[in-house]
């Protein structure tokens, strides 16, 4: 499935397939299965905070190091899975843009995407 997402405000797209988890583990040596787990516990905090919380609780549920490390990756990976141009390494393609991008407009759709490729196409063979 692929998406089509707004990076450094040039219309990028974002691909998920069976092998992003393969190439997932060739280039960043992970378990992308575990890593997209954590992202997507760490994207609930933020979704489950209420309207009117406080900068406290504002501050706890956001992303940590190491979540916004497996968000870059994975936006990288399904950027260069799409066939975007993109550089050889996430370092490269994150200090070539101009500005930042949103981790709460991208996040959510490479979840989707990863949710997506996460369903099954198999009919069971029991009933």
């Amino acid at each position: 499935m692929e998406r089509t997402v707004q990076i450094d405000g040039k219309p990028m797209r974002l691909r998920a397939s069976a092998l992003i988890p393969r190439l997932y583990r060739f280039k960043f040596g992970r378990d992308m299965m575990a890593d997209m787990a954590k992202l997507t516990r760490a994207y609930k905090r933020l979704a489950d905070l209420p309207q009117d919380a406080t900068e406290e609780q504002k501050e706890e549920a956001q992303l940590e190091v190491a979540e916004l490390t497996i968000f870059e990756n994975v936006a990288y990976l399904m950027a260069k899975h799409a066939g975007e141009p993109v550089p050889d390494t996430p370092e490269e393609w994150l200090d070539g843009m101009d500005g930042i991008f949103s981790v709460y407009e991208v996040l959510p759709v490479i979840l989707e995407l990863w949710g997506y490729n996460m369903q099954t196409t198999a009919t069971p063979k029991k009933k």
